[in-house]
């Protein structure tokens, strides 16, 4: 195999250990944005607002939630590490396909641009 080959290789088999495996151990507690959202607000023990004010207040659910990747998980299995997992390597695969298609494309178009042309 050609070295830039097995560079694309190596890195496909990186994001898909660091999608697959470690975004399982990522923090559970809400990023930055999340935080400063939920500031002015108090909160249950089930983590439903409870009064105050705050931005979360007016959030509402996401549009995808329903769909099969929704919630940084695969639905219909059971197992959250295997779930959050799987979702990850799909993630990988679909933009690795995506972006390597679209590369393709644009090579494509390229080579056929550069072509000599002939002289009878």
């Amino acid at each position: 195999m050609r070295k830039p080959t097995w560079f694309i290789l190596t890195g496909l088999l990186a994001a898909l250990l660091l999608a697959g495996v470690v975004s399982n151990f990522a923090s559970g507690h809400p990023d930055g944005l999340d935080s400063v959202a939920r500031q002015g607000c108090t909160f249950d023990a089930e983590d439903h607002i409870t009064g105050g004010t705050c931005m979360a207040q007016s959030e509402a659910d996401n549009q995808t939630k329903d769909s099969p990747l929704a919630g940084y998980g695969l639905r219909g299995v059971t197992n959250g590490f295997l779930s959050t997992g799987l979702s990850g390597a799909i993630g990988v695969v679909a933009t690795f396909a995506l972006g390597g298609g679209v590369f393709w494309l644009l090579r494509a178009g390229h080579k056929s641009t550069d072509r000599p042309k002939r002289t009878v």
